[in-house]
């Protein structure tokens, strides 16, 4: 089969490669899509950072919506031809952490295409039971994007939003607004704030009360006037620039909470007495659970969450870097997602 196969850093290269053979309690899948995400480019162009490097060469991509084509006996839920959305992440649900539901902290914490062979490929393998099936109604291009929806799922279930709550989400890209739409499914008022014209639109025709050009307007001004002069109860820092989590802690209302689901590639500062005088809290969020990912297809199939608006554009495997990569990397970045079809 064709697969992009990651060998290091700026060395991802399309090859053939032996078709996967499952193992037992594993299905084999027909990629149908894999969407390229920020942290491709950074593994790309940094790393191997969180790729696991004694697996090189190892095949990338970790978005991924498949089809069966072979499920083992015991997969009553499976069958070929069945469509289906990947809990990506494995764990082990004996350790300290995963009995604790803490299942992200894992001290065997296995994720597609970092530390197994990933879906920018024609073929994978997965365990069976961790594959989700996709009702009618969800498109297996609306599924592709359910990995980061479920980041967004974990974000908001770990800012503990609660109806009628304030929250600003700062960075308007695929996660942020995926958070947006989730904040507002559990009944939050829900205001975006970015420097691209472009993200605040689309969150605004996703549904957002207030999208703020924080390059152009007063953020912090608004969004007390917003809440009668207080702050927002939880902001969400999706941008990870380095400003932006000081940026949160000046918005976010005494007492408040900030919850961190960007990924830093330089150390933010923090007022750190802001935090203990005002009693705010700060918490960090990663990845995602099987519960999620469940969530994430139930919100989709409800009508709740909407993925397709953020899907750029569709390339072939043999176009990840020229097309897929270098869009992704250029300074006035017009894309959110990319899928590629094998």
């Amino acid at each position: 089969m064709k697969a992009m196969v990651y060998h290091g850093n700026r060395d991802l290269r399309l090859e053939t490669v032996p078709d996967p053979s499952p193992t037992e309690g594993e299905a084999l899948l027909q990629v149908d899509y894999c969407g390229i995400c920020a942290t491709d480019i950074e593994e790309y162009v940094y790393g191997p950072k969180f790729i696991d490097k004694t697996k090189l060469p190892i095949i990338t991509g970790h978005e991924v919506t498949a089809t069966v084509v072979e499920a083992p006996d015991q997969a009553g839920h499976l069958s070929s031809g069945t469509r289906v959305a990947l809990n990506t992440v494995l764990t082990c649900g004996a350790c300290f952490w995963c009995a604790m539901g803490e299942t992200p902290q894992c001290e065997q914490f296995t994720v597609v295409g970092f530390d197994r062979p990933g879906g920018l490929a024609e073929y994978l393998s997965w365990p069976a039971e961790e594959l989700i099936p996709l009702p009618d109604s969800v498109s297996s291009e609306a599924a592709a994007l359910i990995e980061p929806s479920g980041v967004a799922h974990h974000c908001v279930q770990r800012g503990n939003i609660q109806p009628g709550e304030t929250v600003a989400v700062v960075g308007a890209g695929t996660v942020g607004t995926l958070t947006m739409q989730i904040a507002r499914a559990k009944g939050a008022r829900v205001f975006a704030v970015d420097v691209r014209q472009m993200s605040l639109d689309l969150a605004s025709s996703l549904g957002v009360e207030v999208a703020i050009n924080a390059a152009e307007e007063d953020a912090e001004a608004i969004l007390k006037d917003l809440t009668d002069g207080r702050g927002p109860d939880l902001v969400i820092d999706a941008a990870g620039a380095p400003n932006t989590p000081a940026d949160c802690m000046r918005y976010v209302r005494r007492g408040g909470r900030v919850v961190l689901v960007a990924i830093y590639t330089s150390t933010p500062e923090f007022d750190f007495n802001s935090i203990v005088a005002q009693e705010k809290t700060v918490i960090g969020t990663i990845a995602y659970g099987r519960a999620d990912v469940q969530a994430s297809v139930d919100l989709i199939a409800a009508g709740k969450l909407s993925t397709t608006p953020l899907i750029t554009d569709q390339i072939g495997l043999d176009e990840v870097i020229d097309v897929g990569f270098e869009r992704m990397m250029a300074p006035t970045k017009d894309v959110f997602r990319i899928l590629v079809k094998p």
